[in-house]
């Protein structure tokens, strides 16, 4: 068979990693994925803690029609190893003054509550809905395909897909074509945060974010979305493949520019190709001598902007609070002071709020009569230095003494567990700056100008998740994968018709 006998080595057993060793291997290739932390997952893993369960970064999905696309590839249900529950509302967003919006797929259901903000503004609904339909349509191609170079864009479809995309506009400034109450584009727009970032700085390509949501879901992988990594590493267990763990990649190793294998403290896994799902800044700042870097040197990464970072709280507490909706996102009565501040690289102390009740939904997360709350709090990256060894314990008062003013409820008595997770406990996980979201995604630092899904600056490296091409979210970071491998299986000579065609394409007709 063409490419047999191809070796490749994933580095890092995230979602991105784990994809692109089960396309391989679908492809004809030996695999091995190394992982340094001691379970696969990334920052998609789970804590597991005196019987509470917490996902440590994602808490929910979208577009599951690109797992089930993988899954199928190699031969396995998605849907039969990973249940999921499609939630409606699909989150709730609690103003400082008290008023809720629950966010609904249910059209004439939604179109009530932006009339609850502003009536004029629920009469714009179903033209906003229809039109971010119509701009995703013509961005999937951006999505499915590799951007190596300015080539990239002569195609009819990128042609068809530019206006849709209005680049000098941001997410808020197109929102202003629908809605004009700034509390209504806010319920429209968050979402930006997902990617690190303000709506007010956020290209308005990224509008779409809320349609993929209105769209095709939200949805709670049951046992917390640490039950896909855990469900991949299953198949690739029944397809051959070795997952180690614990073992931490220490370097790559080359041929002049060409990467022939890496090495960890245990030995040497040589390769014809490696796939590096690590941090990018950081995968590359220690993995790679920055004299074998053209484009993406230790000076251009340090250069480049990075999203925001968080500050969490995993709070496994006794009772039950079913008034609380799986997500709610608590905004700051400032909402723009609160993003300047965090630009800034501060931790605002009045600040916006996530928080995951997700054992109304799963109560596998937590024992009987009790609650796993996930508390995320978007704060300054590590770029301008804040001192979180001074700050961390009293942001963490501040952090409980709003959401008891927020929810109502004050925890502290409650808590039978905890795990705390600042700024620099990302960096100490190998996140450069400890920017949770990895590069931002401005107009200057996507497409050909990210991270290339082939790298560009060494021979036989490729790149899967959020610091790549399409960037991060788990169903672009599972996009990134199949770019990434299908780029792969051709340049092996590997059986590049078994990593397929992105299923986004399907999905949309």
């Amino acid at each position: 068979m063409a490419g047999r006998g191809r070796r490749v080595v994933v580095i890092g057993a995230g979602p991105g990693g784990l994809a692109a060793a089960m396309l391989a291997r679908a492809a004809g290739a030996e695999v091995t994925v190394l992982e340094r932390a001691p379970r696969v997952g990334g920052r998609t893993a789970a804590i597991e803690q005196d019987g509470f369960t917490f996902d440590t970064g994602p808490t929910f999905f979208l577009y599951p029609e690109i797992p089930r696309e993988i899954f199928a590839a190699c031969g396995f249900d998605f849907d039969a190893m990973v249940p999921m529950t499609r939630l409606d509302p699909m989150y709730r967003l609690r103003f400082e003054d008290g008023r809720t919006f629950d966010a609904t797929p249910d059209v004439a259901r939604l179109k009530a509550e932006v009339a609850r903000i502003d009536p004029e503004d629920a009469r714009n609904v179903e033209a906003y809905l229809a039109d971010n339909r119509a701009k995703f349509e013509a961005f999937r191609p951006v999505l499915q395909k590799p951007f190596l170079g300015l080539g990239a864009f002569a195609d009819v479809a990128m042609a068809k897909a530019l206006p849709h995309l209005r680049p000098w506009a941001t997410v808020d400034a197109d929102l202003k074509r629908w809605f004009r109450n700034p509390d209504t584009r806010l319920a429209f727009s968050f979402q930006s945060k997902y990617l690190g970032m303000s709506p007010f700085k956020c290209p308005s390509l990224f509008t779409i974010l809320a349609h993929i949501e209105y769209g095709h879901g939200v949805w709670h992988p049951m046992g917390g979305c640490n039950a896909i990594p855990r469900a991949m590493a299953e198949c690739l267990a029944r397809m051959g493949v070795e997952v180690r763990l614990s073992e931490p990649v220490e370097a790559m190793t080359f041929d002049g520019r060409r990467a022939t294998g890496v090495r960890t403290a245990k030995g040497s896994y040589g390769a014809d190709a490696v796939v590096v799902n690590a941090d990018f800044a950081h995968a590359m700042r220690s993995l790679v001598p920055d004299a074998l870097r053209r484009r993406w040197t230790d000076a251009k990464i340090d250069s480049k902007s990075y999203s925001c970072s968080t500050f969490m709280l995993y709070l496994g507490v006794e009772g039950t609070f079913p008034e609380m909706a799986h997500h709610t996102i608590h905004l700051s009565r400032d909402y723009e002071r609160n993003i300047r501040e965090i630009e800034a690289g501060q931790a605002p102390f009045e600040p916006s709020i996530y928080v995951q009740n997700g054992s109304v939904t799963d109560p596998s997360l937590a024992p009987p009569g009790h609650s796993a709350l996930y508390v995320l709090v978007p704060v300054g990256n590590l770029a301008t230095g804040t001192d979180w060894r001074a700050i961390a314990a009293p942001y963490r008062e501040a952090v409980l003494d709003r959401l008891k003013v927020l929810t109502g409820h004050d925890l502290r008595p409650l808590i039978r567990t905890e795990r705390m997770v600042a700024p620099p406990d990302w960096r100490d996980m190998g996140i450069h700056h400890g920017a949770t979201f990895n590069l931002a995604h401005n107009l200057g630092q996507m497409l050909h100008l990210r991270p290339r899904n082939r790298f560009e600056d060494l021979d036989g490296v490729y790149l899967t998740g959020g610091g790549t091409h399409p960037g991060s979210g788990l169903p672009t970071i599972f996009e990134s994968a199949r770019i990434a491998t299908k780029l792969l299986a051709k340049d092996l000579g590997l059986d590049a018709g078994r990593v397929p065609e992105s299923a986004m394409a399907e999905a949309a007709e």
